[in-house]
């Protein structure tokens, strides 16, 4: 099967929710700059947001390009991921609105969880139909920051019913990590290139 159509729907999958969570954020009441600062919470949960969707676009990239094809399994786990990820519009704007609360931060943090889960899933689907000597598996190694993300997200989603300002810390930290992207995938296919 064709990569390039699971490429295209992904792509327009996160283009769409991007432009949801940027429908969200509303004008100010007012013409001065202090007007803007109710919606300073908003903005920053739309920030933070947005950086994960451009982190899974950009690794989701690198991620296909290692794929040397797809099949049902790869499909479904791709479309697990993109529903998980298509939650962000929701629990962004709800963090917004309350971003001290602990339910709106915990539920945040419980997409972001599922949507690091998936992508794990979608990896070890592409492992798996690239046989037991994947490239994929060997360009990943051990990865340390796959390993760490769920941690850091079960932390957030913990401290948000005792500490929110941690949890928002804990994810915009997992987002800090990851927002370089993922060489290892890059630099292993320049290597196979060469």
């Amino acid at each position: 099967m064709n990569k390039s159509r699971l490429e295209a729907f992904s792509d327009g999958v996160l283009a769409i929710i991007i432009t949801i969570m940027v429908l969200e954020l509303k004008t100010p009441e007012g013409s001065a700059v202090a007007d803007l600062r109710p919606l300073l919470p908003k903005f920053l949960s739309y920030v933070l947001s947005f950086v994960y969707v451009g982190i899974y676009w950009s690794n989701h990239h690198h991620l296909l390009q290692a794929a040397s094809r797809v099949n049902g399994r790869i499909l479904w786990a791709n479309l697990n991921l993109m529903f998980w990820l298509s939650l962000l519009p929701l629990t962004t704007a709800w963090v917004g609105d309350h971003p001290f609360a602990a339910w709106p931060s915990a539920v945040y943090g419980a997409a972001l969880l599922m949507a690091a889960l998936a992508w794990v899933i979608l990896q070890n689907q592409i492992i798996r139909a690239q046989g037991p000597d994947s490239f994929l598996r060997r360009a990943l190694g051990a990865d340390l920051k796959g390993r760490i993300s769920p941690v850091l997200y079960i932390a957030g989603i913990g401290s948000s019913f005792f500490i929110p300002g941690l949890a928002q810390a804990l994810y915009a930290a997992t987002a800090l990590l990851w927002l370089v992207p993922d060489r290892r995938i890059e630099r292993a296919l320049e290597g196979r290139s060469e």
